[in-house]
């Protein structure tokens, strides 16, 4: 009974990191590499990353249904219709697609080199530092690019950026939001494109992985500490991107800034 407590307690405690940490720019996976290194805490197979992964992906979904529903709608009615004041939707959806293709060759081709030779905990500290001075840089700028001035070279870049972010402690969100607002978006043209991005991403690899979850071979006796941490991911998941929806509006992203300096310091120091 003791066993299976604490076997429960560890999985609502990696769901509560995950979901919370998966919206903001701290780096969700980075956070999961010093809970292993530093807590003795080690999730033992991919299942609970894709569970987890899946409930953040609910989260964005929810939060976000309005715009998907809009875009659906009205990239729908440019393709039947060629209706010119829905183009601007389509080509949002277009520019995800694009924005989608970088991350998603790197990750088939390089994924596992990738998250082989970089897991260190080391690489996450200085990544976070990494991460931290990238979201100093960008804390000041105020964009005036909306939703329809997005461009195909945007699309590349901001595409590239989450290529970048398959690194451990490199965060997928911060790293497009910096590249969304290097290139000039609004504030929340740029949250809105990053948080879309991440919906065909994070879909593509619960579709690829969903295999593992079948044949996991512990299923049936985690089934329950899995289900926790799939709701737990969920609620803290919304609440987190909520919470940083309100961030990005009163432009204070050098929270985050200070907090990736001052973890990646301290894994550096005591590591």
């Amino acid at each position: 009974m003791e066993l299976n407590l604490l076997i429960l307690l560890k999985y609502l405690f990696l769901g509560l990191l995950q979901g919370f940490t998966e919206p903001i720019p701290i780096s969700s996976s980075g956070h999961l590499v010093l809970a292993q290194y530093f807590m003795g805490i080690d999730t033992d197979s991919l299942s609970f990353e894709l569970l987890v992964n899946a409930a953040s992906l609910l989260a964005v979904l929810i939060i976000y249904k309005e715009d998907i529903v809009r875009l659906a709608k009205n990239g729908v009615s440019f393709i039947i219709t060629r209706n010119q004041e829905s183009k601007a939707d389509f080509m949002f959806i277009v520019y995800l697609v694009v924005a989608t293709i970088p991350a998603g060759i790197v990750g088939v081709a390089l994924g596992d080199v990738i998250s082989e030779a970089l897991k260190g905990v080391q690489i996450v500290g200085i990544t976070l530092i990494v991460t931290g001075l990238a979201l100093f840089l960008i804390r000041n700028l105020r964009g005036r690019k909306q939703d329809g001035q997005i461009t195909f070279k945007d699309a590349v870049i901001v595409g590239l950026a989450q290529a970048v972010a398959l690194i451990p402690g490199i965060s997928r969100s911060g790293a497009t939001i910096v590249a969304s607002m290097g290139l000039g978006m609004k504030q929340e043209t740029a949250l809105r494109f990053s948080f879309l991005l991440y919906i065909p991403v994070s879909l593509g690899g619960t579709l690829l992985s969903i295999t593992d979850l079948a044949n996991d071979p512990n299923i049936g006796e985690l089934m329950i500490p899995y289900l926790v941490a799939f709701i737990v991911a969920f609620i803290a998941s919304y609440f987190s991107l909520k919470w940083f929806m309100g961030i990005m509006a009163r432009g204070n992203l050098i929270y985050f800034s200070i907090y990736c300096f001052v973890v990646g310091a301290a894994v550096l120091i005591f590591a």
